[in-house]
């Protein structure tokens, strides 16, 4: 996969150092920001190059895990706002790659499904983006590699409660 941006490169160091009694570099919310921003503008630049749109590979991935989730569901696990999502919907779907329909128990509810060439498309992405993640982490030590996701997981769960 070819990447835009900085290249990741394991054992160098980061950009700058929290410098002392810097609060914004030292902020959990910043540093939280900033390693998102970069990992994920690699990621869409590669995204980008297969047709797609951020958004719109969310709600691929997404499908990919659960095919046919409720638009609430989707928008929640996309971090789209619903409306904002519908509208990506109608797009894809007008480009062949999710289809609509009522839920079957409900039909006020609807469900979006990938379609042939959303799945071909979905699945080739993920093995992509699991790829990346692998070299993402491989930027850091074997402990904190198997820290980083139990600790981000446990921290969005007690937020959820809270």
């Amino acid at each position: 996969m070819p990447q835009d941006g900085p290249s990741l490169e394991e054992g160098t160091d980061p950009p700058h150092d929290a410098k002392a009694g810097s609060f914004v570099d030292d902020y959990l919310l910043y540093l939280l920001a900033a390693v998102s921003d970069r990992a994920s503008g690699q990621f869409h630049a590669h995204v980008r190059a297969h047709g797609l749109r951020a958004p719109e590979w969310r709600v691929l991935a997404c499908l990919a895990d659960e095919d046919g989730a409720m638009v609430t569901e989707l928008a929640r696990l996309s971090l789209l706002e619903q409306s904002r999502l519908t509208k990506i919907i109608d797009q894809m779907a007008a480009r062949g790659l999710v289809s609509r329909r009522a839920d079957p128990v409900d039909a006020r509810r609807v469900r979006v499904f990938l379609t042939h060439q959303g799945r071909a498309q979905a699945v080739g992405l993920v093995a992509d983006a699991r790829a990346h993640e692998a070299r993402l982490l491989a930027l850091l030590t074997e402990e904190e590699a198997g820290a980083i996701k139990p600790v981000l997981r446990a921290l969005l769960a007690r937020m959820e409660r809270s």
